[in-house]
């Protein structure tokens, strides 16, 4: 950390700091607006060579508002590392209506009883807090997908995160709970995530997740990312780094053999079968199911996917 030469040495401008603080150390607007220094929002400003992380984005919002105040949201997401779409603004939430204030850049919400912990240093929305707080940003299948993500990485438990959800009311209260009903365990990716909503919300068998297989001496082979093993079914991510690394992906032709030579079925499915040609891919994965005599197979899927998913090939 530095300070600025010649000047009080506790204004460490390497990190969000106030115009009043600035002025405070006796830095002059005309400084704040010259080449050394960039403006985060209205008042708050950081040194100009520093690399903005969330971590420093989340701080300076937290600078704009009174004591209580906690990153939530969005913001908080980002600390956590969760797989969200792109949502430009910072996202704040404060105990009581009395300390909103309004400024560019920075959503402010009022919450009396959020839960709160402390990351890095910063106030923040418990992980089952930033789920029930999206839960009016994101669509049905993208909370999902950070569920998935939260409850993998351990960063909350599923039953804790259900339970969180039941008890919760107010705006977005009912989407969370309709997407922590989908969320499951061991889910590799965010992908897998979409894969397998696209499929439920057809209305097909739901397949097992991350089912791990061994052979005859008890020696496990690996874990599948979908898959009905009452009909010997097995659903597939690939995603681009399975391409690029020629080793892995001679890996897996190998083991898909050996899968099929005990009458097993694979489909490998890519981003494309998932954005671009959702129906195809259903149609495919249910005549398969039929085929096969999965128990519960509908006659045909449903419709309640094409909300969710953009592409209708």
């Amino acid at each position: 950390m530095s300070a600025v030469p010649g000047r009080k040495p506790d204004l460490v401008v390497r990190r969000p700091f106030t115009r009043a603080d600035a002025v405070a150390h006796g830095i002059t607007d005309r400084e704040l607006r010259g080449p050394r220094f960039k403006s985060l929002f209205r008042s708050i400003h950081i040194a100009a060579d520093v690399e903005l992380t969330p971590l420093l984005w989340a701080e300076a919002a937290l600078l704009a508002f009174p004591g209580g105040a906690h990153a939530s949201h969005a913001t908080a997401a980002r600390l956590y590392r969760l797989p969200i779409p792109t949502i430009g603004s910072e996202h704040v939430t404060v105990p009581d209506a009395r300390l909103r204030r309004r400024r560019e850049g920075i959503r402010c919400d009022v919450r009396a009883e959020a839960r709160v912990r402390i990351v890095d240093g910063l106030p923040v929305s418990a992980p089952e807090q930033v789920f029930l707080d999206l839960a009016a940003d994101l669509s049905l299948v993208e909370l999902v997908v950070v569920g998935d993500h939260l409850v993998r990485k351990g960063l909350v438990r599923l039953k804790q995160l259900r339970a969180f959800c039941a008890s919760s009311s107010g705006r977005g209260a009912a989407q969370a709970r309709a997407a922590a009903a989908y969320v499951r365990e061991r889910v590799d990716s965010p992908m897998e995530t979409r894969l397998r909503m696209l499929i439920v919300l057809a209305g097909l068998p739901e397949p097992q997740v991350n089912l791990t297989f061994g052979d005859d001496d008890g020696l496990q082979l690996r874990r599948y990312d979908l898959c009905w093993p009452e009909v010997r079914l097995i659903v597939e991510y690939d995603g681009r780094h399975h391409i690029e690394h020629e080793a892995q992906w001679v890996a897996d032709l190998d083991r898909r053999e050996r899968i099929e030579d005990d009458a097993w079925r694979i489909i490998v499915l890519t981003a494309r079968d998932v954005y671009a040609t959702p129906g195809r891919t259903i149609e495919r994965i249910h005549r398969l199911l039929r085929d096969r005599g999965m128990p519960g197979t509908p006659t045909r899927p449903a419709h309640g996917w094409q909300q969710h998913f953009p592409g209708r090939g």
